[in-house]
């Protein structure tokens, strides 16, 4: 059975939540056949999928055509799809509009936004429409040239007061999880216990209700920059390139495909085959 919001909000305060990130219909079986709780088709899949160096450019049509496949692969875990750049930002209707979409062309279980305060009003009009939603505060990837950069959030009081007025508005809003980036260990302890939301943390301490990572930061599927946030469970990198340099060898000295990878054809037919008056 599918895991439904009532399921994950009965684990906030016991059993910590899990979740992952995953782009395609592979990744989500596997990941789904692992038992983790959640799967994020984050629209980290612009810079992890598509090559882009941030989120901005990902569309709507690119998280459905991820979404879609993900989804087909989740059979237990609880999917939840990204909301991209300026699909809610605009205005409400836009909001419920492209959350609609999202929901009903992937089959997913939510959708998930940034911002805090500012964006209350979309959560509350998607939640009406009946789709629930994640909310996303503190680091904020899609405002990352107003943030300056990828900075730890809330560790001056100003900004400390502004993530609990966040997490608040979008409690009150109808979220029903707030993810937590790369926030202050105490202080996203705090948020958890102020919140009756689920909060999925990545970046901000074991206090919250569950964690999430990008699958590829975890696996060590790159040999550039990882985030201080990030524990490699392991290093597929090195793993993919020698059995790559492994490959190209086997070409160039054709000792792959070996005998036992070939398909045979009986003399009989060859000869036949190779009869003057066949021959063209």
């Amino acid at each position: 059975m599918r895991k439904t919001i009532f399921d994950l909000l009965d684990r906030k305060g016991s059993l910590p939540v899990s979740m992952l990130t995953a782009y395609d219909y592979h990744t989500a079986c596997t990941i789904d056949e692992a038992g983790i709780d959640m799967i994020l088709v984050g629209d980290s899949l612009g810079n992890v999928m598509l090559g882009y160096e941030n989120t901005l450019a990902v569309t709507v049509e690119d998280m459905i055509h991820h979404g879609k496949a993900v989804c087909r692969g989740a059979k237990q875990a609880f999917v939840v799809i990204d909301m991209p750049f300026m699909s809610y930002q605009t205005s409400v209707e836009d909001a419920v509009r492209n959350a609609g979409r999202i929901m009903k062309e992937t089959n997913c279980q939510a959708v998930k936004l940034e911002g805090g305060v500012e964006y209350a009003d979309r959560i509350k009009a998607i939640v009406e429409a009946g789709i629930p939603v994640v909310a996303h505060i503190g680091l904020t990837p899609q405002s990352v040239n107003a943030m300056g950069g990828y900075r730890v959030q809330g560790k001056s009081l100003e900004q400390a007061q502004k993530l609990l007025a966040d997490a608040k508005a979008v409690e009150e809003a109808g979220a029903f999880a707030i993810t937590l980036e790369c926030v202050p260990e105490a202080l996203a302890k705090m948020i958890t216990e102020q919140t009756s939301a689920l909060t999925i943390g990545i970046g901000a301490g074991k206090y919250c209700d569950g964690q999430v990572l990008v699958y590829q930061d975890m696996l060590g599927y790159n040999d550039g920059f990882i985030p201080k946030f990030v524990k490699q469970y392991a290093n597929l990198h090195s793993i993919m390139l020698q059995a790559f340099k492994e490959y190209k060898q086997d070409c160039e000295l054709r000792t792959f495909p070996e005998n036992s990878r070939t398909y045979s054809i009986k003399e009989e037919v060859l000869e036949e085959l190779f009869q003057p008056e066949l021959a063209y």
